[in-house]
């Protein structure tokens, strides 16, 4: 019982025509799935044109606009006075935004810009949202001002048309630094907290068609509009399961809380650019730009002539395109066809049994030791990625979004069907080939079912795939013609939908977390099982010869990325340097939070000693460097009054200076910010921060009057709390030279940055 699962005559021929078919299928799909063309000026006046909207951004997102900053309100000023232009009703909502998360509590003055277009007969309210403040690093030309922008020729494109709901326009601040300006419109705004459908523009990269990544619960009725009216639906569900699981925010969450269903977008490809200089006007995908408006003007008419209340469903539902098609389906038939999918694996089991090609013990070694070629092709991409991070240390610092991807990904995915082949080779004569194909489409079934009871959004990536190729395994023993074509039409939905989801976490998790792509690489191998049996030549010293070849050949990848992928002007590399001032010792510092500084941020630094920076200033392994003092205005912190474990303190920054972090040495578990004609918003903070000093309270976009502070710090005595006034750019330190143009600065918060610190025991 060590049978095949098919028999055909050519063997060898029928495999490898198997293999480049379903290959063929694959390459399809990711050929048909990438953004729009980008439209002309002079296209029709009711279509978007990406050309257009570049008008906008020029004007605009030439310079990094972080909240509080002069470039940040000239934007603005650029984008109400657009907005009123076109004839809506515009406003600039100034509030105190807040936020918090492990041991901190962030604060920011925000100045959201909101503007509404009445409708002829409203049903409830679309709300169009994307943030206008950009990273300090760069000028953010697709995060987010590419949505911005599309908004401004979505309201031009709709021109007078009545729509019947009415339309908001939200330009939120602030966003950068803990989604402040949408929390402060959802918290304050009296149409932040009305309620409505949303629809959130964001980007974490400069390329890629606009996906839909994001949804409220209960979306059928927004993915049934999703699906009808926009004219390139991309994305699925899979995104929406995996994202509702991990810590990531955007606007979109706090607008959901505050009670509006909606839907998320962005566009993720070439993802190093992002949050540095280069996510740039010169690096923006103009097709990325084009899918983005494209989908925004059919959503805003479509949303804005219906009825809203239909949007409402009490249930999630799946969609997935197939060949251009999007595919839905309610949540009802998650189970159904996750139960469907184990029932088919075992009506093929049983098949073959019959027909004597398995036992069932042989059957089970085959299904449990399927676990070992997945967990294989886990280790051996995080392998990989260790062996880059080392060799390059500034892959880390890039958290594995590297400019050229392409051979090192190849790697990967050699060594997934390196591990897939081993295993088989291996056990392939003790368990039998049609024991271990069989077998291993118990492991898609089994995650399918997992699926369905805690990501039931994704569950389809596995079932589907299970299902079908059990079927066609199914249609290839009992039919007496045709096996290899039904075969290979029951494994073409694997084909369609593993390899996709792959790319799709290549590219928005990168090379540090590989080993989520390579599994679904060896998933979608082990449904290729039957086709390899085939086309593997007959002797056996060749058939061990294929895994050994992939080796190599992925050794040969890994070294060709790493000759490839260098650094220059056009693919540079990332780096830290701040500048640090202790106003109490009249000392100064450059700090770099660099693994392995480059050349040119080692003129500036040299060692790890921290012992002479500021109390409390230095956060986890920092690279030090002695530097010349400036005199600079240093922050002023107050005690206003103490009662008990509650201080309310008074802090006040120099001139030029944007925002100030209060570090605490004991932890805290509550923050108020008050700034003067604004409301005060208060915090919980729980945990600590790691590796520095326990409570931490940022405020970004200070007022010239300062704000106050009050902390709930448990404990008695004295307390030390180290105040750091920052303000961007180095260029006025003596001695400091530009970057080399190979490379940016780093996405960490300090980078770029003159801090003037003075520490204050209360």
């Amino acid at each position: 019982m060590r049978g095949t699962l098919i028999e055909v005559p050519h063997r060898i021929r029928a495999g490898l025509a198997g293999l480049l078919g379903l290959a063929a299928v694959a390459f399809l799909v990711a050929a048909t799935g990438g953004a729009m063309r980008p439209l002309p000026a002079a296209a029709p006046s009711g279509e978007f044109s990406a050309e257009r909207a570049m008008r906008h951004l020029e004007r605009f997102a030439a310079e990094p606009r972080p909240i509080g900053s002069a470039a940040g309100e000239r934007a603005r000023n650029y984008l109400v006075e657009q907005l009123r232009a076109a004839g809506l009703r515009v406003e600039t909502q100034r509030a105190v935004g807040a936020n918090s998360s492990r041991g901190l509590a962030s604060f920011g003055q925000v100045h959201n810009v909101v503007a509404t277009r009445p409708g002829t007969d409203p049903t409830g309210t679309v709300l169009i949202a994307a943030h206008y403040d950009s990273a300090a690093m760069g000028p953010g030309a697709s995060d987010d001002a590419a949505a911005v922008a599309a908004m401004l020729e979505t309201v031009r494109a709709l021109g007078n048309a009545g729509l019947r709901n009415d339309l908001v326009l939200l330009m939120s601040d602030g966003e950068e630094d803990g989604v402040l300006g949408a929390e402060a419109f959802a918290r304050l705004h009296p149409l932040g907290r009305a309620g409505g459908v949303l629809l959130n523009f964001e980007a974490r990269g400069v390329a890629g068609p606009s996906m839909m990544f994001e949804t409220s619960e209960d979306n059928a009725g927004l993915v049934r509009t999703f699906a009808q009216a926009v004219p390139h639906p991309r994305g699925d569900s899979s995104m929406v399961a995996l994202y509702r699981l991990l810590p990531n925010n955007t606007d979109f969450t706090p607008l959901t809380k505050a009670g509006f269903t909606g839907m998320n977008f962005a566009y993720i490809e070439r993802s190093s650019r992002y949050h540095t200089a280069q996510d740039s006007l010169a690096q923006m995908d103009r097709g990325s730009l084009q899918h983005h408006g494209s989908t925004m003007l059919a959503l805003a008419r479509t949303l804005g002539d219906a009825d809203l209340a239909t949007m409402k469903a009490d249930h999630d539902a799946t969609y997935f395109r197939i060949f251009g098609v999007m595919v839905t389906y309610p949540q009802w038939l998650v189970w159904p066809l996750a139960v469907l999918s184990v029932a088919a694996v075992a009506a093929l089991a049983l098949a073959a049994r019959r027909r004597r090609l398995l036992s069932l013990p042989r059957l089970a070694v085959g299904t449990l030791s399927g676990i070992l070629p997945l967990l294989l092709s886990v280790v051996l991409a995080q392998v990989v990625w260790a062996l880059l991070a080392g060799v390059r240390p500034t892959y880390d610092v890039m958290g594995g979004l590297l400019h050229r991807p392409g051979p090192f990904q190849a790697a990967v995915a050699m060594l997934a069907g390196v591990s897939v082949l081993a295993w088989y080779l291996a056990l392939r004569r003790v368990v039998g080939p049609c024991a271990l194909a069989v077998g291993a489409l118990g492991w898609p079934a089994a995650l399918g079912v997992a699926c369905a009871a805690y990501a039931p959004g994704a569950a389809f990536v596995f079932t589907l795939p299970a299902l079908t190729c059990a079927l066609g395994g199914l249609g290839a023993l009992l039919l007496p013609r045709g096996r290899m074509a039904t075969l290979t039409a029951g494994t073409i939905v694997s084909a369609i939908l593993l390899p996709a989801l792959a790319r799709t976490v290549f590219a928005g998790m990168g090379l540090a977390l590989g080993g989520a792509a390579a599994l679904m690489v060896a998933l979608f191998l082990l449904t290729l099982l039957p086709f390899a049996e085939l086309a593997l030549p007959e002797r056996r010293r060749w058939r061990l010869a294929v895994p050994a070849v992939g080796v190599v050949l992925a050794g040969a990848l890994v070294a060709a990325g790493l000759a490839v992928d260098r650094f220059d002007a056009d693919n540079p590399g990332r780096t830290h340097l701040s500048y640090v001032v202790d106003a109490d010792g009249r000392k100064a510092h450059w700090v770099s939070a660099d693994t392995e500084p480059p050349a040119w941020t080692k003129r500036y630094v040299s060692g790890h000693d921290t012992a002479a920076l500021p109390p409390g200033y230095a956060r986890g392994t920092l690279w030090t460097g002695p530097a010349p003092a400036v005199r600079a205005a240093a922050p002023r912190l107050s005690l206003v009054s103490r009662s008990g474990d509650t201080l309310r303190l008074r802090v006040r920054v120099g001139r030029g200076a944007r925002s100030v972090t209060l570090r605490v040495e004991r932890p805290l578990t509550q923050a108020t910010a008050a700034v003067r004609g604004l409301t005060p918003v208060t915090v919980p903070v729980t945990g600590t921060r790691a590796r520095t000093w326990p409570g931490e309270v940022r405020f970004r976009g200070l007022p010239a009057e300062g704000a106050e502070i009050t902390l709930r710090v448990p404990g008695t005595g004295r307390l030390r709390v180290t105040a750091i006034a920052e303000t961007d750019g180095l260029r006025s330190v003596p001695g400091f030279t530009a970057m080399p143009p190979n490379l940016v600065a780093s996405t960490r918060e300090d980078g770029g940055l003159v801090a003037v610190t003075r520490t204050y025991t209360l």
